[in-house]
Parts: structure tokens; sequence; C-alpha cells
């Protein structure tokens, strides 16, 4: 399997992830809302995700986008690292490139101990039923908004997933803008314009995912 391959999957496996987390971060607003409106909305919102069959079928390829782009993206690490080639092309490109295009590897691997962390707390209790029973709201709908309401009160958990959104905004810039080069988008005017956007997502998706976890411990 060849270079370009493995890259063409890490991007295209990202642009699709890049895409669940604005809809995620728009879920995740309805949070900031009063409590009574928040809890009923935020409840009924997850049971329609859950019992939808579309959005189910969405969700495994959304399993399989981040397994994909976890693995090609270590394998591209892992041999960058070990080809004498590649290693002096990094090192003969250092001024040129971002510091987070040289340590997107490390930025990748705090992302992925934060969606496992992440993935325990939320989705495990909630589709595994796995640790404390999760009740159900005046509507019958399970009652998500309490699980998330009580992890955002823990100062610890707070203060983690607020910072780790840091690595995610680096993360992002760089990797979206470095998905469309990678996939043959290389118009040098279109370039320009897409870099800009994707410093406004990347600060979008990090100061909004960071300061809701910040809004929620407050109210």
């Amino acid at each position: 399997m060849n270079l370009f391959f493995r890259k063409s999957i890490v991007a295209a496996t990202g642009l699709f992830l890049c895409i669940f987390l604005m809809v995620h971060v728009s879920a995740n607003i309805i949070l900031v809302f009063p409590e009574a409106t928040a809890r009923s909305l935020y409840n009924a919102y997850s049971t329609t995700l859950r019992e939808s069959m579309l959005i189910s079928i969405v969700a495994y390829l959304l399993y399989l986008s981040i397994i994909f782009h976890v693995v090609y993206a270590g394998i591209i690490t892992y041999k960058n690292r070990n080809s004498k080639g590649v290693q002096n092309t990094i090192n003969h490109n250092k001024e040129n490139s971002s510091w987070a295009s040289q340590n997107m590897g490390v930025l990748g691997m705090l992302i992925l101990i934060f969606i496992i962390i992440h993935l325990v707390n939320f989705w495990a209790r909630v589709k595994l039923g796995i640790g404390e029973t999760v009740g159900t709201d005046m509507a019958g709908n399970i009652d998500v908004y309490e699980v998330t309401f009580t992890l955002f009160h823990n100062p610890y958990y707070v203060l983690f997933y607020s910072i780790l959104m840091l690595p995610l905004g680096f993360h992002l810039h760089h990797g979206l803008k470095s998905a469309f080069k990678t996939l043959g988008f290389y118009h040098k005017k279109g370039l320009s314009v897409l870099a800009k956007i994707s410093l406004i997502y990347a600060l979008i998706l990090s100061v909004g995912f960071g300061i809701i976890p910040i809004i929620v411990y407050f109210k």
C-alpha cells in the first residue's frame, strides 16, 4: 500500500470527522440554555440520534473513520520517522513548516487519549450501560443531560476537557488545509482562502468545545 493511498485515507476520514465535529459542537450549545429547556432538548436530541437507523449507519461510519484515521496516521508517522530520506527532508524544511505540522503525531495522540476517556464517560454509560445507572427525564428519554451536567460539574474533568481542546485546535487547523492538498487541491488563491477558513474553523471548534463545559460548570 503506497504512501499516497495512506495519506488519502487519513485526509478523507479527517474531513468526515470535521463535519461530525461541527454537528457535535452545535448540539453541545444546547447545554448552555437554562436547565429546564436544555434538559428536555438535549435528551430528545440524544434519543432521536439513538433511534434513527440513518444516524446509526453514520455512527458506524464515524467509528470506522476514527479507527482508520488513527491507524493510518500512525503508520505514516512511524514510517516517516524511520525513513532517513523522509527525515532529512523534514529537517531540511523544518524552518518552513509550522509547529503543528511537525507535531501532528503528538497532537493526535493527545486527542486519542481524550476520545477514549470521553467515550468511557459518555458513550459507555449511555449506550452500553456500564457504570452508574442513567435515569430518564419527565418525557421518558434517557437523561443524557444529567450525565453531562454531572461531569461538567467536576472541576478536574472540566479542566481536562477544556485544556485538551488546545491540541484539537492545532490539529484541526493544520489537518483541514492539508487534507485538501493531499486530495489534489492545489489552487494557489484557493489554498490561501482555505488556510483562513481552516483557522476560523479550528478557533470555532476549539473555543466552542472548550468554553461550554466552563459555562455549564458555573450554571
